[in-house]
């Protein structure tokens, strides 16, 4: 036993072999003894070699597919004796809607929004279990809801922040909701105030909390096609002030970041489309890095139109706006790592206009029939400066014929 490498016997009489090969296939008996000698040996065990599971077809990594449409994920497996393979979606303890058809591939048909996320693909048999994971996206769907909601109690305020769920395909914006858990004696429900998100955070100062009142959060992501569901409730209590007798000292180096809204948001229709003009915030502590333009059309979801606009400018010019729609326009500042709230909101309503741009024309040039008169009274002077310029050489040419017979008639009489 011991000239076979990786061979070894444990002191209960157990065979331990490192590495399987084909040296280990045969019959095998065991016969036990003492010093009185042996009961005999063992009924025979025979020994076969197997193959775990191992994958031939992997499903990709992620899948993008629309809502509604059919999505297939193959995923295949062979081993000795041959896997069984299944899936299964990672966190999902209910049944998913999706079917495994013959080939051990996932089938969605059709995709619905609840099927977004990790799923998982094991294939196993009486040697070993084997998986594979892929993440699937659902797309043209509300948002999902955020995870991880986290809130930081502090002095009269909290600290909201969280991890983005999927888009579901469109850009998402964000709002913290919050209510004191205390009821107001004339009111027997709770009041919930919700407070709009900057663009792009993922964070929120809630601030003038009550001190030592239990407060709710909790954060809720909308997009264009609807608001996705509410996150978890989480529970918080803002601290209030030490009970002391001398005022609390603020920290030395307390600096009050100031970032106030775009000021005077204005719209004009011009022949290249809608001229947008404002003027910048009236206060803000730390340089302006540019501004973010927003729009949406018909009531719809707010959208980011322009997030890079350079702070040193006051005017945007948008062309492209769809004939017959109704648009609105909102202006954000950014200063570093903050964002400024929404500027005024101004309206722009395309009844009855030309469709933005209907032809390349620049501003300095005039509209089309005002430019076709300029150009024919242009035409008309010229042909009459020429007319005038050949009359007069004509005059000049009759006017100096009579002026040389009169010195040749001179000439002769004074001959007599």
């Amino acid at each position: 036993l011991f000239q076979l490498p990786g061979w070894s016997m444990r002191p209960d009489g157990s065979i331990v072999i490192a590495t399987g090969n084909d040296d280990v296939l045969g019959v095998y008996t065991c016969t036990p003894y003492n010093s009185y000698g042996t009961a005999g040996e063992s009924q025979p065990t025979r020994v076969l070699l197997k193959d775990p599971p191992a994958f031939t077809v992997r499903p990709k990594e992620e899948y993008f597919q629309e809502v509604g449409r059919e999505l297939v994920i193959p995923c295949t497996a062979h081993g000795d004796p041959p896997p069984t393979v299944t899936w299964l979606k990672v966190g999902s303890a209910g049944k998913s809607g999706a079917q495994v058809d013959g080939n051990s591939s996932l089938v969605f048909r059709p995709l619905i929004k609840e099927q977004h996320g990790v799923w998982e693909c094991t294939a196993t048999n009486q040697v070993a279990s084997v998986s594979t994971a892929t993440s699937v996206h659902v797309l043209g769907t509300s948002p999902h809801a955020v995870t991880n909601v986290s809130v930081l109690p502090l002095l009269l305020a909290a600290n909201i922040t969280w991890e983005p769920g999927f888009d579901g395909g469109y850009f998402q914006r964000f709002s913290v909701w919050y209510t004191p858990l205390v009821k107001h004696p004339p009111r027997a429900h709770h009041d919930w105030v919700s407070l709009s998100v900057p663009v792009g955070a993922q964070h929120l100062l809630v601030e003038n909390l009550q001190p030592d009142v239990s407060y709710q959060f909790s954060v809720l992501a909308q997009n264009k096609l609807g608001s996705g569901p509410f996150s978890q409730i989480v529970t918080s209590v803002p601290r209030g002030f030490p009970v002391t007798t001398v005022p609390p000292e603020l920290p030395a180096m307390t600096m009050r970041v100031f970032l106030s809204p775009p000021q005077a948001l204005t719209a004009n229709e011009t022949v290249r489309g809608v001229l947008l003009q404002w003027e910048p915030p009236a206060q803000f502590s730390v340089a302006l890095s540019g501004y973010a333009l927003e729009l949406r059309q018909d009531k719809g979801g707010w959208e980011v139109l322009d997030r890079s606009i350079p702070s040193t400018k006051t005017q945007v010019l948008v062309p492209g706006l769809i004939k017959d729609a109704f648009y609105e326009f909102r202006l954000v500042a950014f200063a570093g790592s903050y964002i400024s709230d929404p500027s005024n909101t101004v309206n722009v309503s395309t009844a009855g206009m030309e469709v933005y741009p209907s032809r390349t024309q620049l501003p300095e040039l005039l509209p089309q029939p005002v430019l076709a008169g300029v150009i024919g009274g242009i035409c008309f002077l010229s042909v009459a400066v020429i007319f005038s310029t050949m009359a007069a050489c004509i005059m000049n040419r009759r006017r100096a014929a009579r002026v040389q017979k009169r010195r040749q008639g001179r000439s002769r009489l004074a001959g007599c």
